[in-house]
């Protein structure tokens, strides 16, 4: 997750899909978990708070799916995936750093 991902403003697509790896890079198995997206910018204002999608479980695959609120505002951001296991435990990641967004400017 070390990559930057980068989409257009007010684009919606593509998603952000992730491979959520726990500390040891480990894939993690996420079934039965609920996931947020978190995303906030440069000043630490949160401007993402949304639910994600498990993409596929047992493959650690979780994705966010914009809205195109989300991508009206040009510039950098950092993100992370936080997951709420069945047993009701926390898990965030990245488990270090962060996932970093580049929303670029549309030319028209």
């Amino acid at each position: 997750m070390g990559d930057i991902f980068y989409i257009k403003q007010n684009d919606t697509s593509p998603s952000l899909l992730v491979v959520l790896k726990d500390a040891d890079d480990v894939v993690v198995d996420i079934t039965g978990a609920t996931i947020r997206f978190h995303m906030r910018n440069g000043a630490g204002t949160t401007v993402v708070d949304a639910a994600a999608v498990v993409a596929s479980a047992l493959t650690g695959e979780a994705r966010y799916d914009w809205i195109a609120a989300d991508t009206v505002t040009v510039g950098g951001f950092n993100a992370e995936f936080e997951v709420t296991y069945s047993d009701g435990t926390i898990e965030t990641f990245p488990n270090t750093g962060y996932i970093q967004v580049r929303i670029k400017d549309d030319i028209a």
